[in-house]
């Protein structure tokens, strides 16, 4: 049970300090534009739910606390070093990290407070549909959770971060949240399988 837990806190954590480095990169999917971090930080929704749905609310809100730090802490990190004296010889090395890892105040403030604002809902709505279920149909909090969640990440990450900066606002945010409900799909069976042994007397005994 310990390694189950560390994996979901190991693997939350890395997607999205990974998915906050990669977000800038703004991709063309079959004609869906969509930011980099668009499966990385989906992943992170999914492991919202497993702490959930395995630990209890209490430990997932821990969960998107310590991913709040970890973030911060990331950030301030990578800035930090981005203004530590560089060696002559490796100055194209620190064009290509300001190209890559600079970090654009506009992102991480946007990725914070959509961060915090979808994550808090999806943890709220998980915990209220498994009640009004008394724990049965897991499908439905974890795809009503996540795609309600979602959503709210979408529109307040894209508006914040790209608005006046891209040709079709409304585009790019319909574009990633379909995708995003794609991969919310894709993730059902693997929420079942890792909770498919355990019951939650939360939801039981509402």
């Amino acid at each position: 049970m310990k390694l189950k837990k560390t994996l979901i806190v190991s693997l939350f954590v890395t997607s999205l300090i990974v998915s906050n480095v990669v977000t800038g990169k703004i991709l063309d999917l079959f004609g869906l534009i969509v930011p980099g971090a668009f499966l990385l930080y989906a992943i992170t929704f999914l492991m919202t739910d497993l702490m959930s749905e395995l630990y209890g609310k209490r430990e997932a809100n821990q969960l998107v606390f310590v991913g709040f730090v970890c973030s911060i802490f990331a950030s301030v990190a990578i800035l930090l070093t981005r203004y530590l004296p560089v060696a002559e010889f490796a100055q194209p090395v620190q064009e290509a990290y300001d190209v890559l890892l600079g970090m654009n105040i506009r992102f991480v403030f946007a990725s914070m407070v959509a961060y915090y604002v979808s994550q808090t809902w999806d943890i709220w709505f998980f915990h209220r549909l498994g009640k009004l279920t008394r724990g049965r149909y897991k499908w439905l909090r974890n795809n009503g959770s996540t795609m309600t969640s979602q959503l709210l990440d979408t529109v307040i990450f894209i508006t914040i971060a790209f608005a006046g900066s891209v040709p079709n606002l409304a585009w790019m945010v319909l574009s990633q949240y379909i995708v995003k409900l794609c991969i919310a799909a894709i993730d059902t069976p693997i929420f079942y399988l890792a909770t498919r042994k355990h019951v939650n007397a939360e939801f039981v005994q509402a």
